[in-house]
């Protein structure tokens, strides 16, 4: 394994197809990364990629041959973080890398990777707490807990990693809050609400305990202030800041969803890339390769 130090991410912007954090944002088609800010036009920036993610002036890369990357310009020189990863995070307190084996590390300054955990299939880096989940469907909590991160009642931070949740498919964590999706559906939040990302869960202050926010959702996306969802039907949904708290429908026929500050960024079905700007008009994103 190698460690170089990196610049915080501050909160997860990570994603498998697209990743977003605040108004940085990023795009894998047919294994091509591409980067932009705000309404700009994206850039072509690694080819071989297999996963992509974002921070505050941080780009990060996870190559088809298990090399983590991050470098601090869009055209900037990529210096490598581990080898043998099959997923990460990053956030706040560093990066996450899971492993071919399924072994969590942590990464941070200029110290080597720690392992965290084992079994793991899962991970979120949010700007005050980090979450990850096990096979069996356990979400872990450690970090910050003034917010209700921990999501279930504790707002005292704890010194090791401990269980907040079952059945728990997927997490997500963002500015003094988080979502996770259950394997039946439901998306629940804890945290920080003042803009509604936990929809009225909480809303105004802060949620300490987990609570339901949407239904029959297969995946989850949150920003600084809105979150989002799609549902089996391919239909995005979205909620807090600029779109209100009650879940809306925005759009049909999407495959994958990332959100940022005001921005939400969604591939339909058919490759179409949309980016909204607090509005249901979206634009249509535009690659060009090299």
């Amino acid at each position: 394994m190698e460690l170089m130090t990196i610049p915080h991410a501050v909160a997860d912007g990570s994603g498998l197809e697209l990743a977003s954090y605040y108004a940085q944002h990023m795009a894998l088609v047919d294994g091509v990364a591409y980067g932009w800010t705000a309404n700009g036009d994206p850039h072509e920036l690694r080819s071989g990629v297999r996963q992509v993610g974002v921070g505050r002036d941080t780009w990060f890369a996870l190559l088809d041959d298990g090399t983590l990357q991050r470098w601090n310009t869009l055209d900037g020189v990529p210096t490598t973080l581990m080898r043998g990863v099959s997923s990460f995070a990053a956030g706040n307190s560093g990066w996450f890398g899971i492993d071919t084996a399924g072994v969590l590390w942590h990464g941070s300054g200029a110290l080597p990777p720690q392992r965290i955990a084992d079994n793991v299939v899962a991970a979120s880096i949010g700007d005050s707490a980090d979450y990850y989940i096990t096979r069996d469907g356990a979400l872990w909590v450690k970090g910050l807990a003034h917010r209700g991160q921990y999501g279930d009642g504790k707002l005292t931070a704890t010194t090791a990693f401990v269980t907040t949740a079952r059945d728990a498919l997927a997490v997500k964590a963002h500015t003094g809050h988080a979502i996770h999706l259950r394997r039946d559906g439901v998306v629940l939040g804890t945290g920080g609400n003042r803009y509604g990302p936990l929809g009225t869960h909480g809303l105004g202050d802060k949620a300490d305990r987990w609570g339901r926010v949407f239904d029959s959702a297969v995946t989850i996306a949150t920003g600084s202030r809105h979150s989002a969802a799609i549902r089996a039907d391919g239909s995005l949904w979205v909620w807090g800041g600029a779109f209100g708290v009650a879940p809306t429908k925005l759009h049909e026929h999407i495959a994958v969803v990332a959100a940022g500050d005001t921005s939400t960024i969604a591939r339909t079905v058919d490759g179409t890339l949309l980016q909204w700007d607090e509005s249901k008009l979206p634009r249509q994103i535009v690659l060009r390769r090299k």
